[in-house]
């Protein structure tokens, strides 16, 4: 999947920061990167709409000032990128994440072998960290569980270490789906249902267990389903959103009936938990 990356130049980050990322949550942009020139942005090439970023834009620029250039990221470099940045970490003390070509961890309780490529997840992003660090506090022995959103399957890989069973891991991207399939493969996770689709298969299911980090759109759109689909008892967590988001996400699950159990946060991102009475 071919990428756009909108890079802001910003004189003042804040307060145009909070609003910058909000409207373009709005628009469809994915993923953002924060460094001391300003801001960028990455969206699917076919989801990116030029019109619509400068009709956005127009009411701030007399309140800001901002430079903004475009680049298209072909697939082969973010690929590229991935390996070049990606280095071991490890969650909660417990739990390494590495690549293929990394050493093993030899004093971790769990270690997750994770081959990026174009999806996902490998722990460094702060929204896959929050969600690893909060799994260790839910109870996953023989629980149905679904990652909805899975990229590269290591939410429910960390899952499956866990004791949680039976697993469905879904997600949109077919780049997502075959690694996940992958990364079963390196960690020897078997018996986990891999699909691609949307929040459309789940029509007629039930989990335990479901964990959400996608974004903020998708899950303010997909919240009904996930409501429905969680067992009494069950617990959720949602991430792929930012402080400012806290409020509308937290407003939308409970609507559906679905309990506040609380938040952590880093660097600004933020990941719920909910149960379901």
């Amino acid at each position: 999947m071919e990428y756009v990356a909108a890079h802001f130049d910003l004189e003042e980050l804040l307060p145009f920061r909070e609003i910058l990322l909000y409207e373009l949550g709005e628009l469809g942009f994915e993923s953002f990167e924060e460094h001391e020139e300003g801001l960028s942005a990455y969206i699917p090439s076919d989801h990116f709409n030029k019109q619509a970023l400068d009709e956005m834009l127009v009411p701030y620029a007399n309140q800001f000032k901002w430079e903004l250039s475009f680049e298209t990221i072909p697939q082969q470099n973010w690929n590229a990128q991935w390996e070049s940045n990606f280095h071991p970490i490890v969650v909660n003390e417990k739990c390494s994440i590495r690549a293929p070509f990394h050493p093993s961890f030899p004093n971790t309780e769990i270690e997750l072998i994770i081959r990026p490529q174009m999806s996902f997840g490998t722990g460094h992003h702060e929204t896959t960290w929050l969600m690893s660090r909060r799994i260790f506090g839910l109870e996953l022995k023989n629980k149905s569980l679904l990652d909805m959103g899975c990229g590269t399957g290591v939410l429910a890989i960390l899952a499956a270490k866990l004791g949680a069973g039976p697993i469905t891991a879904i997600d949109i991207d077919e780049w997502s789906y075959e690694n996940t399939l992958e990364n079963n493969q390196l960690n020897n996770i078997s018996g986990m249902i891999v699909e691609k689709g949307d929040a459309s298969l789940l029509a007629g299911r039930s989990f335990q267990v479901i964990l959400a980090n996608i974004n903020r759109n998708v899950l303010l759109a997909d919240m009904g389903t996930y409501a429905t689909c969680l067992q009494a008892g069950g617990r959720i967590l949602f991430s792929g959103f930012f402080v400012s988001d806290v409020e509308t996400i937290r407003q939308a699950a409970e609507k559906q009936g679905l309990i506040f159990e609380g938040q952590d946060e880093k660097n600004n991102w933020v990941v719920l938990e909910f149960k379901k009475s």
